[in-house]
């Protein structure tokens, strides 16, 4: 991809957030990368920052279940799931779900859920 990305990662757990922006670095050096770790503060980013390529979304927010932000606000990207709770997945996946990584997720997990964006996504120039 040539412009730089714009992507949302809503995590509320310092490492794994830590770990997560770590991992999309190596696959998109150049993305401006914004961290929400709650419904309120998802929402008011919503308000302010609409405009996405991507989401890497956790299920259990700080102030609760990530479903509550989806039913206020309907993002127009894909979303990459990164959760513990494997009970989500029907959820996930009536939201704008494309992948979903179950914790602790392995470099080799994140970049099978990369590679699958990037063929669903991917826009080329000729």
């Amino acid at each position: 991809m040539s412009a730089a990305m714009n992507i949302l990662v809503l995590e509320d757990e310092q490492r794994a957030g830590e770990k997560l922006i770590d991992f999309i670095k190596i696959f998109q050096p150049d993305a401006t990368i914004h961290w929400e770790r709650s419904i309120a503060d998802g929402i008011q980013f919503f308000e302010k920052q609409p405009d996405l390529d991507l989401i890497f979304s956790d299920i259990e927010l700080l102030d609760g279940n990530v479903f509550q932000l989806y039913a206020r606000i309907t993002p127009e990207c894909p979303i990459i799931f990164c959760t513990a709770y494997d009970a989500y997945y029907v959820d996930a996946f009536q939201t704008n779900g494309i992948a979903y990584l179950l914790k602790p997720y392995t470099a080799l997990q994140f970049k099978a859920a990369w590679e699958k964006y990037r063929l669903l996504f991917e826009t080329t120039t000729t």
